[in-house]
């Protein structure tokens, strides 16, 4: 669930209320007494029978010690103010608007090319190992300067100074994405496929339209998505490079998880034995931020098969995964959030615990934000009556 949604479904307040209520440890007439209201119409609250009123829902968010926002839906609010990640999100949101606008007031030139080079290097290795707070407080500096240095640019530069650009708002996308502020995320987007045109680049057009490909899955523009994935595929041609297959390698993955999504398993699994072939061909890659190879292939048949409920499947193919020593630490968090889905869907509580532990680890921004971590949270709590001290101070750190 992203940090903007507003879900006032009342099934979705009364799974909120259950989720909060177990983390508390308390029972269906302790908080009913917490709270002031009668134990069966919380009952029927929580089974989604009974829509609350205003003044139901602030009267439980007050007994369970929460906002009305979190009740709502909203849980990444408070743990993004917690992590005083909210605050950066105005000056990204700032640099990416004033995207093409010619800087105020005595504002000292671009560094050298080279210089602004190693920067964009700093971004690509802070999204790959998911440090997206370090991430957001560079990049408005950065936008703002690579903004400057594009329209200041020699004829010469320009490309290689829309090629920086790209990846920038690319790091800016990750950051919005990752948090769940999907409206900025769109804007990250739009920005890098306007730079992109400008890149004398293929690849990095392709890995734009790849990126809006994956915010389709958030909604029910997965068809746009598919749409968008056989487009790139179709416009960029194989020219047998490494990065040029890592790139179209990883629209294939894209390809696997939205035909997964809605729920065409024989689609799926073609496309995943295609991008297998190829990543078996090409080995362990990092271009372009894919990090496409056959670990990554391995993977996405993990997610693929839990997004379509297919939980046993899923760990089978978790079971043949090895992660590599030096790989990419953000699929490597990914893997462990999707095995410990499948692990809780399976009854092995235990084990999805300890992915979910391992997952924070690795990646713990990543792991703290993703809502599939909780979903999984919020399995694991409604499975017993009385979760463990493990479970509860998991749940809390992760904000559900």
């Amino acid at each position: 669930m992203m940090a903007q949604a507003t879900d006032g479904r009342p099934e979705g307040v009364g799974a909120r209320i259950h989720e909060l209520r177990a983390l508390r440890n308390y029972s269906l007439r302790e908080l009913a007494q917490r709270a002031h209201v009668s134990k069966s119409m919380l009952s029927d609250v929580e089974r989604g029978e009974r829509h609350p009123s205003e003044q139901v829902i602030a009267a439980v968010a007050k007994a369970l010690n929460v906002s009305v926002p979190v009740i709502h839906g909203q849980p990444f609010i408070e743990q993004l103010r917690k992590d005083q990640l909210d605050q950066l999100i105005a000056p990204l949101s700032n640099a990416l608007d004033d995207w093409d606008i010619p800087p105020a007031g005595d504002v000292p030139p671009p560094r050298p090319l080279t210089e602004i080079e190693a920067t964009i290097k700093r971004v690509y290795k802070l999204r790959s190992k998911g440090r997206f707070g370090d991430l957001a407080r560079m990049l408005p500096g950065t936008l703002a300067e690579l903004s400057y240095a594009v329209l200041d640019a020699r004829p010469g530069d320009r490309e290689r100074f829309c090629w920086l650009q790209s990846e920038a708002a690319l790091g800016g996308f990750s950051v919005a994405y990752k948090l769940g502020y999907l409206d900025l995320a769109r804007l990250a987007l739009a920005r890098m496929a306007a730079a992109a045109a400008h890149s004398g680049d293929p690849r990095q057009v392709a890995v734009e339209r790849l990126k809006r490909a994956q915010l389709s899955a958030n909604g029910p523009a997965i068809e746009m998505g598919l749409r968008l994935v056989n487009r790139a595929l179709e416009d960029l041609d194989d020219d047998h490079t490494a990065e040029t297959r890592a790139v179209r390698g990883g629209l294939m993955l894209k390809g696997v998880q939205l035909h997964a999504l809605v729920g065409r398993g024989d689609e799926s699994d073609t496309w995943l034995t295609e991008a297998h072939g190829l990543a078996r061909d090409l080995g362990e890659t990092d271009h372009y931020g894919m990090v496409f190879g056959p670990t990554n292939v391995g993977q996405h048949g993990v997610a693929a098969a839990g997004d379509r409920d297919e939980h046993g499947l899923a760990l089978e193919r978790a079971s043949a995964v090895r992660i590599p020593e030096g790989y990419s630490p953000l699929r490597a968090g990914q893997f462990l959030v999707d095995r410990a889905r499948s692990q809780a869907l399976t009854a092995r509580p235990d084990d999805a615990l300890t992915s979910l532990q391992e997952a924070r680890k690795v990646t713990p921004q990543q792991t703290r934000y993703h809502p599939t971590t909780r979903e999984t949270v919020g399995t694991l709590l409604r499975a017993r009556p009385r979760p463990s001290r493990e479970l509860r101070e998991y749940a809390l750190w992760s904000g559900v």
